[in-house]
């Protein structure tokens, strides 16, 4: 089956990698959004990256006026952590799945796959990497909510999955409350996730950024052990 259009590439350029990130962008946004941010993560050489960042399908969004924009599911209510199309985003999240397929058809071992997410975008991939029936390498929930967490029915493959979920502080969009409360959902049904918050609104600041590339190393440089 079709997997999604994206933006893809290798870190660095002509390497062999042997992990991936797939990176979901939030509304109204495509694959580009976060494409750049790569080398502002400087993340060494020694690790050998596929970046994909997927395109949503633009579809009509109702606190948008039904106006038509990239998506990756329907939201219904200006209250973003209770009324989503709950349908359109489990879709999402499978889309995701054949996109995690894909890597593995290339060689790729599941725990060297990590699921990030900004907004839209980290709502589903909460939902993909929960669900996904082989242990992956980590999930990344940035400015974002446990969309689906009342209905989600977590797969135990992925049961000690690192998770780290970010968030701003002065967030208009999606409140810091719901960040909070992701990790709260997390916590109570047996995850271990970390919480980060930052001096921001609805984005991605430097010392975020810099957090996120020590958290991807940890997640996929080898561990050294002492002789």
């Amino acid at each position: 089956m079709a997997c999604l259009p994206r933006i893809e590439f290798e870190y660095p350029a002509g390497s062999q990698p042997d992990a991936a990130i797939i990176w979901l962008h939030g509304l109204g946004a495509d694959g580009s959004d976060f494409a750049g941010i790569v080398p502002e993560l400087k993340l060494p050489s020694s690790l050998s990256l596929r970046f994909v960042f997927p395109h949503a399908p633009s579809i009509p969004v109702t606190i948008n006026n039904g106006f038509v924009m990239p998506a990756w599911y329907d939201i219904v209510d200006a209250d973003v952590g209770r009324k989503v199309d709950e349908v359109q985003l489990i879709a999402s999240a499978a889309d995701v799945h054949k996109l995690i397929n894909e890597q593995l058809a290339l060689g790729m071992r599941s725990e060297r796959i990590i699921l990030a997410g900004f907004s839209q975008g980290g709502a589903v991939v909460i939902q993909a990497a929960l669900t996904y029936p082989q242990p992956l390498g980590g999930l990344l929930s940035l400015s974002s909510y446990f969309a689906t967490a009342e209905i989600i029915r977590p797969h135990p493959a992925n049961k000690a999955i690192p998770i780290n979920i970010c968030h701003g502080t002065h967030d208009p969009v999606v409140a810091e409350k719901l960040g909070r409360s992701s990790r709260d959902l997390l916590m109570a049904m047996g995850y271990h996730p970390e919480y980060h918050t930052y001096f921001m609104e609805h984005s991605v600041c430097l010392e975020e950024v810099r957090d996120i590339s020590k958290w991807i190393q940890q997640r996929l440089l080898p561990v050294v052990k002492p002789a």
